[in-house]
């Protein structure tokens, strides 16, 4: 393994400061929780290991939530890196070829960089409404491809493929003998239809997700992937084992009491959500300088700004921060042009959102 730090991860917001940025967003999740938000207390637990697969109860409460996948096709990770993480290096070695659609979660190409297989990228377009093309998945595929990597809703954009298009990634999967892995992090937070699990769809797809971003609850580590291939998940499991055997049982613990009161919570998460989103839409129906996809899923968005070539872009991030003190993620996070930023609009509060989105107007305009 090759290691390098990730761009989005040396420039992270708690890296640079928090008390150095006054408008902050560049967050991708909801707002931080206490355990008083949620109503939650540490219970008197056995600090003994864990079960390897992870707490039975988190298990069987993370399968309920989809038809035709059972607590055993669950493997509870250290977040969804974690779970991405063992899913690249059980998968994919320097011999090997990846198709990922870009921009992506960080991790979902770092990790493939660092164990040297061969990288396609199939880039989406702004001007197509960032459409994923099954098609141009399809060209990139090789003979040792054994992976197809895409993210749903989509990070950075939030936007979302239809129940077709997922139908049509499994199915190339499935015909070229390779592995669909999909990022849904953010799948609870769906403003309309919410897609199924791709892993309850075909044992050639592998769901991957977390408590992070959601539910606001990072701080735990939580996350789990899915897939109903017995011998695969035993493949992950032994990748779990030789990196850390078991999860925290205070973090599973916890895990488990947010899951039972999850319809609830995200009852009340969704509405508010969906009005931070006409927060930012009002903004970009105002704003000449700026446009974007609108998201259809998550707490984040992709703008693009509409400047000329002679438009200083590094000066602009500079007296953002420097001047406005408002941190947004640049293009270069995710290997994409400067001209695009990513907007988290769940982690501000209402009024730091709206102050951050006029600084943005302002320092395009000094």
């Amino acid at each position: 393994m090759n290691y390098a730090r990730m761009v989005i991860e040396k420039e992270a917001p708690e890296e640079y400061g928090y008390d150095r940025i006054r408008f902050n967003l560049s967050e991708s999740s909801i707002a931080d929780q206490k355990l008083s938000d949620i109503g939650l207390s540490l219970p008197d637990l056995t600090l003994f290991y864990g079960e390897h697969r992870g707490d039975k109860e988190l298990r069987a409460l993370i399968a309920a939530q989809d038809k035709g996948i059972s607590a055993d096709d669950i493997l509870v990770t250290a977040g969804a890196a974690g779970a991405l993480f063992i899913i690249s290096t059980s998968l994919l070695s320097e011999r090997d070829h990846l198709v990922v659609v870009r921009p992506n979660y960080a991790t979902n190409i770092e990790t493939p960089k660092a164990i040297g297989c061969a990288i396609s990228c199939v880039d989406l377009d702004f001007d197509r409404g960032f459409a994923i093309d099954v098609g141009r998945v399809a060209a990139q595929l090789q003979p040792n491809t054994r992976l197809i990597s895409v993210t749903c809703p989509h990070n950075p954009t939030g936007t979302m493929m239809g129940r077709a298009d997922l139908d049509a990634l499994i199915a190339l999967a499935e015909a070229s003998g390779c592995h669909l892995l999909v990022d849904e992090t953010y799948r609870d937070l769906t403003y309309g239809q919410r897609l199924p699990a791709a892993a309850s769809l075909s044992p050639k797809a592998i769901s991957v997700s977390s408590l992070s971003k959601a539910f606001g609850i990072p701080g735990i580590r939580i996350g789990w992937l899915i897939t109903s291939d017995a011998e695969l998940q035993e493949r992950f499991l032994a990748a779990k084992e030789q990196i850390g055997i078991c999860g925290s049982v205070i973090d599973e613990g916890i895990a488990r009491g947010m899951l039972e009161r999850r319809d609830a919570f995200l009852a009340a998460l969704l509405p508010e959500m969906g009005k931070r989103r006409d927060i930012v839409q009002a903004w970009i129906d105002r704003e000449p300088l700026v446009d974007w996809v609108r998201p259809q899923g998550g707490v984040v968005g992709f703008p693009r700004v509409n400047v000329g070539s002679d438009f200083d872009l590094d000066r602009f991030y500079v007296n953002l921060l420097e001047s406005h003190g408002t941190y947004v993620g640049p293009g270069h996070w995710f290997d994409m042009p400067k001209r695009f930023f990513r907007i988290g609009f769940g982690w501000p509060k209402e009024a730091e959102l709206q102050g951050g989105l006029d600084a943005i107007s302002a320092a395009l305009r000094q």
